[in-house]
């Protein structure tokens, strides 16, 4: 079973939330402006598309990164905001209105109220996307949130790799320089990068024995903050060897 504690809205963990952060960031800046201009095509603008990249500080999207091969960036060359623009629009916390994005009332009462926010947006974001429909390899990962979170509770206390943990689940042998590149590749779109937009996970670069870059997995301060699930008690053992 899984379940998201209500936090606080003052809840220093709510910090470590890249997804929570861009939404108050962006119902706010349409609250200073009056709106965020659409396309023809019902996307934001460029301009505010540039504010974004600069401001929400994502993880492996920096300003840099997203200006170094184009000038230009529209929404589709940057997914967290066209993922966002959507969950604004689907949980109602905003709409379309005359060539803008307009904040409703929901909106501007939880974006003054982070803990609820994140309550609202980041279990949807989680538990309920097609998180394939958004990811690279396009191919959703054998399994169930409520299987891999319980899993990862234990597994990944004390940091893993990311080939240890998809082994963990589906076997040893694949690896991102053989034939299981897209069982890897589907699971680190369809689970890890959610999680880590959620702010419940840190993928941190290191080597790999044979010198090879690879990533760690750890739980940020808001997994054990913001979970609790079944396997809480088998933490708390693991812990103490």
């Amino acid at each position: 079973m899984i379940e998201f504690r209500v936090l606080p809205d003052e809840h220093p963990d709510l910090a470590f939330s890249p997804m929570l952060r861009a939404a108050r960031l962006t119902i706010n800046y349409a609250m200073e402006h009056g709106g965020i201009g659409l396309t023809a095509t019902k996307a934001f603008k460029r301009d505010f598309v540039h504010w974004a990249v600069d401001h929400f500080d994502w993880p492996g999207k920096s300003a840099a990164e997203m200006f170094r091969y184009q000038r230009f960036v529209n929404e589709a060359d940057f997914p967290p905001l066209e993922l966002l623009h959507f969950l604004l629009i689907r949980l109602r916390f905003g709409h379309h209105f005359k060539g803008t994005f307009r904040v409703n009332h929901d909106g501007r009462v939880l974006a003054a109220h982070p803990g609820r926010l994140f309550d609202k947006l980041v279990p949807f974001f989680l538990l309920a996307m097609d998180h394939a429909a958004y990811s690279r390899s396009a191919k959703q990962a054998p399994g169930n949130w409520d299987t891999w979170l319980n899993v990862m509770n234990v597994e990944i206390e004390n940091g893993i790799s990311e080939r240890q943990l998809y082994g963990t689940f589906y076997g040893e042998g694949a690896d991102w320089d053989n034939d299981g590149w897209r069982q890897i590749g589907a699971f680190s779109g369809c689970v890890l990068k959610p999680l880590e937009w959620a702010g419940l996970i840190t993928l941190q670069e290191a080597k790999s024995p044979a010198g090879r870059s690879a990533h760690m997995i750890f739980k940020t301060p808001l997994w054990r903050s913001a979970l609790k699930l079944d396997t809480d008690d088998m933490v708390k053992l693991a812990t103490r060897h």
